[in-house]
């Protein structure tokens, strides 16, 4: 009788001790699902919009690996409080060494070359990054892309509201535009309000130049990049009603529209929105 006492006590101390593992390990898994949740809930919601340029080209050997930062960025938006705002904007000066980038513009190399005078730099380089208007590095450099980014969080926004209005069709998206409660400005500098659409998923096969036999990916393209207007010294915010067109061969779907308001000598971004335009 002592013996059979024994076993059944064994056993059901070894049924316990199983039950209470499975119910930790459950209780665990709960805990961790519970904060994925919460991650993913509170990371947009709240966070503060920050603009990340950058300047590449399709004819620069350096910069497929800029890209796939931009697009890493862009996708997986890795920085706390952060709401990472992509504009790939494609420089045309690298187009005369054997291939022109499809994407490239001289607008953007003039963009590029008023940074560099706000900067102070001798001449211009891809891949550069530019985060905010503020912080500029090698486009390459994902560490230095998260530490400009979280220092960006840190500085009071303007509250930018981007909204799709009705009666838009396939090839126009009409917008309405608000900014206001804006930081304190550069006394004396000129405040633009500006208008980009990017495109996500975009792809070539670059068959000349320095990256010649790659296929090349890109995300966040800027496709058109436009002044809306400018705040003056007096006005406290802005409002407009643009209409985003989409040319032809451009997918709705992976079309963004980007507001943001940026002093011009200074080059400071001071807010930013954006919102999709699939089934706008």
């Amino acid at each position: 009788m002592k013996l059979w006492i024994g076993l059944f006590l064994i056993v059901s101390g070894l049924i316990f001790l199983t039950t209470t593992k499975s119910q930790r390990r459950q209780a665990s898994d709960l805990s961790a699902k519970e904060e994925v949740s919460a991650t993913t809930a509170t990371r947009n919601p709240g966070s503060a919009p920050v603009i990340v340029e950058l300047f590449t080209s399709e004819g620069c050997s350096s910069c497929p690996p800029a890209d796939e930062v931009l697009a890493k960025l862009d996708k997986t938006q890795p920085v706390r409080g952060a709401e990472i705002i992509a504009l790939g904007e494609h420089v045309d000066y690298w187009n005369r060494l054997g291939w022109i980038d499809p994407f490239s513009s001289s607008e953007f190399s003039k963009r590029q070359s008023e940074y560099a005078n706000a900067f102070g730099n001798n001449g211009v380089y891809t891949p550069q990054m530019i985060v905010d208007g503020h912080h500029e590095f090698a486009g390459g450099n994902m560490n230095k892309a998260r530490e400009a980014i979280a220092r960006a969080v840190q500085s009071l926004k303007a509250n930018v509201q981007l909204v799709a209005l009705a009666g838009s069709n396939g090839k126009e998206v009409n917008l309405s535009v608000h900014v206001r409660d804006l930081p304190r400005r550069t006394p004396g500098d000129t405040t633009d309000v500006l208008l980009a659409v990017t495109e996500n998923n975009l792809r070539s096969e670059v068959p000349r130049g320095e990256n010649a036999g790659r296929s090349l990916r890109h995300s966040a393209v800027t496709r058109q990049l436009a002044v809306l207007g400018t705040i003056s010294a007096d006005q406290g915010g802005f409002e407009a009603q643009p209409v985003a067109t989409v040319a032809s061969g451009w997918s709705k779907d992976n079309l963004r529209a980007v507001v943001f308001v940026q002093e011009r000598a200074s080059r400071r971004v001071l807010g930013a929105a954006s919102i999709s335009l699939s089934e706008k």
